[in-house]
């Protein structure tokens, strides 16, 4: 959906990534609206970073400011590319970071989206703050329902005293004052934990789960009853872990056979560096690739033999499908002719319909009360 966002600037043409013309969901809500209308009285002069801009509307209001961005989110960062060229202003004019770049030295504004992940947000925190100065202005913003007691506390925690502002439309700014520098506690981040001893080959592992990744510090039951379901891999050339998340279905392939070729993909910067590190920790033998992308973009038509997905139905806060069938899509493409597609999901999702639409077929694995493990094969 591509719609106008009025901003204390002007109007801006704004548009989620990939644009759909079927998605209704905007590229901002009324706390970037909110926080652009307090901005106007604020020096924008100095460095101005802004964290967890969700689809590039934060930036681009304020790309006349030089701004740095810094996202987990590979579609997030194409969004942002994406709507500054629909506004005609050129990406030379911000620096587009990821999460697991070094941030800038010396910070003078700080604007926060509030992050659905505490953990990223502490990890990001707890990052930036050696460059914020008694000087700098920090204002987080979000919706209200994202903003928590647990959420201020962090703020109070690294940057310094921090109050909430009234809400409007539902949404919420914090304000954070910093402190005199003082020594500014590292990151906890990564954890590394133990897998159970039963779930195949990666029993007893190494887990290595940067911040904001699904599941930080055990095994996701979904993840759980896939390792237990995963089909006999031997024979399959080119194997993708498709939204690897930690990595774990991956590593689990690539112990069980080491001529496979795995290919870890996800959106999220973090995840991919949390797969590489699982992989690398467990000294696994054979070859892999490790991508930060939109799905299989970039992966050659029937290159591959086999994909194994654990799709997300969330995108921020909205539950949503689009995100499981543009992967679905994205497989059957990729796959070779018999090539298969394993898919693990809530039993209340309905992904084999999907599936059978695609496919043309769809086949019951397995099941419990709570998941269901389903195979497409490309005809």
């Amino acid at each position: 959906m591509n719609d106008r966002m009025t901003t204390p600037w002007g109007e801006l043409a704004l548009a989620r990534f990939p644009e759909d013309p079927r998605d209704r969901l905007r590229a901002w809500d009324a706390s970037d609206e909110y926080l652009l209308r307090h901005l106007q009285e604020v020096d924008l002069s100095g460095t101005v970073v802004v964290l967890g801009d969700r689809w590039g509307a934060l930036v681009t209001a304020l790309a006349a400011h030089g701004p740095t961005q810094i996202t987990d989110s590979y579609l997030s960062q194409e969004a942002t590319r994406a709507n500054l060229a629909r506004n005609g202003v050129g990406t030379g004019t911000v620096r587009l970071l990821t999460t697991q770049d070094p941030p800038p030295g010396r910070i003078d504004v700080l604007l926060v989206r509030v992050p659905k992940s505490l953990a990223l947000l502490e990890d990001q925190l707890l990052r930036l703050a050696p460059g914020v100065h008694e000087r700098t202005v920090v204002v987080g913003t979000g919706m209200v329902k994202e903003i928590h007691t647990s959420t201020l506390r962090l703020f109070e925690r690294i940057i310094g005293p921090t109050r909430t502002s009234l809400a409007e439309k539902k949404a919420r700014l914090i304000f954070s004052t910093p402190q005199a520098p003082g020594k500014v506690a590292a990151t906890p981040w990564p954890y590394r934990y133990a897998l159970p001893e039963d779930i195949g080959p990666v029993s007893g592992r190494t887990v290595v789960n940067h911040a904001g990744v699904f599941c930080a510090d055990r095994l996701d039951i979904g993840t759980r009853f896939f390792l237990g379901h995963l089909p006999d891999t031997r024979g399959a050339a080119r194997v993708v872990d498709l939204g690897c998340g930690n990595g774990v279905v991956g590593t689990a392939v690539a112990l069980a056979d080491p001529a496979a070729e795995v290919l870890f993909v996800d959106e999220s910067f973090q995840a991919v560096a949390s797969a590489e590190a699982t992989y690398k920790a467990n000294g696994v033998p054979g070859h892999a690739e490790f991508r930060v992308g939109d799905g299989l973009t970039g992966v050659p038509e029937g290159s591959v033999d086999l994909v194994l997905n654990n799709p997300p139905f969330h995108s921020h806060q909205a539950t949503t499908d689009a995100t499981a069938q543009r992967m679905f899509a994205d497989a059957r493409r990729a796959l070779r002719p018999g090539g298969e597609l394993w898919v693990v999901g809530n039993r209340h999702l309905g992904y084999h319909v999907t599936l059978r639409r695609l496919f043309g077929n769809s086949r019951l694995v397995a099941s419990d009360p709570k998941f269901v493990v389903l195979k497409a094969v490309k005809r």
